[in-house]
């Protein structure tokens, strides 16, 4: 066969070949319109537009206030007795059951609140770890067979009436659980200062500093 005839008919058939794909395309389109839009929007039509920003909302939300730093703790001024009222009092409720512990602290909370008893301030003190040491029959080296962990809560009366305390003491005897110590003294500045973990090494490099 002739070179030329045969491009021509190559051209040709190409030509056709087009002219059906396009009629296919616009048959498809014609059936199945939301197909279509759906081909056509899956093109990627964002790679030019700017993307930072996106996501961000904390430029639309109001300005908070800054943040106070926490002023350390200081020791409130212990009130002095007085001929009908006792000063600042604490209850100690220790025990190695730390459940029964702060029950029945909740419970003296509560009692207080009952009879009008105004409560200063409640809270616990550092547990303190008692080890048991143990000396086999045969031998001289002791072991440790346990360790009891004492919780202590502190329930810090203040203006207790006179007249009130026997019945509000006889009330907490009689309630006082099995296991339980209950202590009642005077607040001082070392009970403050006994709530406090005490840490030696930055003590040490605190006078360091000075």
């Amino acid at each position: 066969m002739n070179p030329v005839i045969r491009k021509a008919s190559f051209a040709l058939h190409s030509r056709v070949l087009d002219q059906v794909g396009l009629l296919f395309r616009a048959s498809v389109s014609v059936q199945h319109p939301i197909q279509g839009s759906l081909a056509f929007s899956n093109e990627r039509q964002y790679r030019t537009m700017p993307t930072h920003g996106i996501g961000k909302y904390k430029h639309l939300l109001p300005k908070e206030a800054p943040k106070k730093k926490k002023e350390r703790q200081q020791m409130k001024q212990i009130k002095t007795a007085t001929d009908a009222e006792y000063g600042t009092l604490n209850v100690k409720v220790s025990g190695y059951d730390m459940i029964l512990v702060e029950h029945y602290s909740q419970y003296i909370h509560n009692l207080c609140n009952r009879l009008g008893v105004k409560v200063a301030e409640s809270y616990a003190l550092p547990t303190k770890s008692t080890e048991v040491m143990v000396m086999p029959e045969q031998g001289t080296k002791m072991y440790v067979d346990a360790i009891l962990k004492t919780h202590e809560r502190i329930v810090q009366l203040s203006q207790l009436n006179a007249t009130l305390c026997p019945t509000f003491m006889e009330v907490l005897l009689k309630n006082q659980p099995e296991g339980i110590q209950l202590s009642v003294k005077l607040h001082t500045e070392a009970d403050y200062q006994a709530r406090f973990k005490a840490r030696p090494e930055l003590e040490g490099l605190m006078a360091q500093m000075t």
